[in-house]
């Protein structure tokens, strides 16, 4: 993308914030932003919401390092974390307000993930239960590839639209819907 791509302007926000906007405004009781590159910009680009910070300072060892800043930075009465990737600005409060009602690892919902059109998309909710597995991983990985392994507790949630399968990759598909 040529710069960090969650400082970059989408729908006249930066990046980053969409996603940060969308989960303040769910449910959800605690959210922790994961900085890695331009920490600082970053927490300057959402620090008016009312989330926690936590610095990956190991961002170029991949994906699965933020995973666990992040889950060791959740508070030991979380029932389970939605992860949310920075670069997927088309994620809504409401998708998340409807995966939280869904969960309930209980009753066999204990990975609540949207689908559109039979394609698994992200955020993902996780049950706590996984956590020790989740902070076991390494590299570019993140927590995805665990869905197969507990299949039986995987919950389809229909997205209702596109949001959960958009991510800004590259220059392209960031201007193709960077319309407001």
């Amino acid at each position: 993308m040529g710069a960090n791509k969650l400082l970059l302007p989408f729908r006249g926000k930066p990046l980053i914030r969409l996603a940060v906007e969308a989960a303040a405004a769910s449910r959800a009781t605690t959210v922790v932003v994961v900085t890695g590159n331009n920490a600082e910009k970053v927490k300057a680009a959402v620090s008016d919401l009312l989330v926690k910070f936590v610095e990956n300072k190991d961002y170029t060892k991949g994906l699965s390092g933020s995973l666990k800043c992040g889950l060791r930075t959740l508070p030991s009465t979380c029932e389970g974390v939605a992860i949310l990737l920075g670069d997927m600005p088309l994620v809504t409060s409401g998708l998340l307000d409807r995966m939280i009602a869904v969960f309930d690892p209980g009753q066999g919902c204990a990975i609540v993930v949207p689908v559109r059109h039979g394609r698994r998309g992200n955020p993902v909710l996780w049950a706590r239960q996984f956590f020790p597995e989740m902070l076991a991983l390494e590299g570019d990985a993140g927590a995805k590839g665990l869905m197969s392994v507990h299949h039986g507790q995987v919950y389809e949630l229909e997205a209702g639209d596109d949001g959960p399968l958009f991510d800004v990759d590259t220059p392209e598909n960031l201007a193709a819907y960077n319309k407001p």
